[in-house]
């Protein structure tokens, strides 16, 4: 899985670097953001400005990158149970607008799922803005019908999750990250949340959670499963208020996506079983704050 998922992205920081590799090699790769106190983005860091320890050994970093145009596969994940019917329209077009500002249709694909009572691939992956644009006015909450048929459970957001990263992300290589936008509040998914979280460190899938909630519809409270997600795989969190509008959550988004830092390197621990192993990567310049995934999985 590390070797496969992380081929896509040799190529460039092999240039970037002037080294040689093989590709037999198993690389771990880490997609970095980096922030200083203040929260704002650095992107002038080198290869020397980070270390970066597997179960607290210190590994030598191989490959970097700092590249802003490497391509890019994403997932739009889109909450359609009823608990969105209110803020459904405000997501729809915040996302038609991430996918103008972001998508470029020479180099990056975009696939469309939502999620309710079932788990809905609405436009597999396609580089094509009109594609996109045509298909997300038909994101929406179940029919009358629909509803009244129903069976099983309410809103399927785990389910989602792992499927998305074990039927798409699995096969792609390179950055991939997955753009969940729902109220955090799961009731139904066969899959426990953790198992969805597994299923995207496995596939090298970073999850971005973006907490779209209509306060009078739950009591419970999704924003530590949001939260979760985001965090257990280097990914961010963003809550939706009237304060932080979508577009404000869409916009540092975006940048954070055209400012990542590209980072691999071989692990000096032969691998005997599959396993998780623990990363740590640090930014040696005081005062900046690394976002990154804190494990991978080393399979055999």
């Amino acid at each position: 899985m590390i070797r496969r998922t992380f081929l896509g992205l040799l190529p460039a920081l092999a240039r970037a670097q002037d080294v040689d590799f093989r590709s037999d090699v198993k690389v771990v790769s880490v997609i970095a953001s980096v922030r200083d106190k203040s929260g704002r983005l650095i992107k002038d860091l080198t290869k020397d400005d980070f270390t970066i320890l597997e179960n607290k050994r210190e590994q030598k970093l191989q490959y970097f990158s700092r590249e802003t145009d490497l391509p890019l596969t994403l997932g739009l994940m889109v909450d359609t149970s009823m608990s969105q019917e209110k803020v459904l329209g405000a997501e729809r077009g915040a996302s038609m607008r991430l996918i103008d500002q972001i998508l470029r249709e020479d180099k990056d694909r975009v696939f469309l799922m939502q999620f309710d009572m079932n788990v809905m691939l609405k436009q597999d992956l396609t580089s094509s803005r009109r594609k996109l644009s045509e298909v997300l006015p038909y994101v929406d909450t179940p029919s009358r019908a629909e509803l009244s048929n129903q069976y099983g459970g309410g809103t399927l957001l785990y389910d989602a999750v792992e499927k998305a990263s074990l039927e798409i992300m699995s096969k792609q290589s390179g950055r991939k990250a997955l753009i969940v936008l729902s109220d955090g509040v799961d009731t139904g998914s066969e899959t426990p949340l953790s198992t969805a979280i597994e299923a995207a460190q496995k596939n090298d899938t970073i999850i971005y959670s973006i907490l779209f909630s209509d306060s009078g519809y739950y009591s419970r409270d999704g924003r530590g499963t949001m939260s979760r997600l985001a965090k257990e795989t280097g990914g961010g969190f963003f809550e939706i208020t009237k304060k932080h509008p979508v577009e404000e959550a869409f916009k540092t988004l975006e940048e954070e996506l055209r400012s990542q830092y590209s980072l691999g390197y071989v692990s000096d621990v032969p691998v005997q079983i599959s396993e998780f192993r623990k990363i740590q990567l640090i930014a040696k310049r005081p005062g900046l704050v690394v976002q990154a995934r804190d494990r991978y999985w080393a399979k055999r």
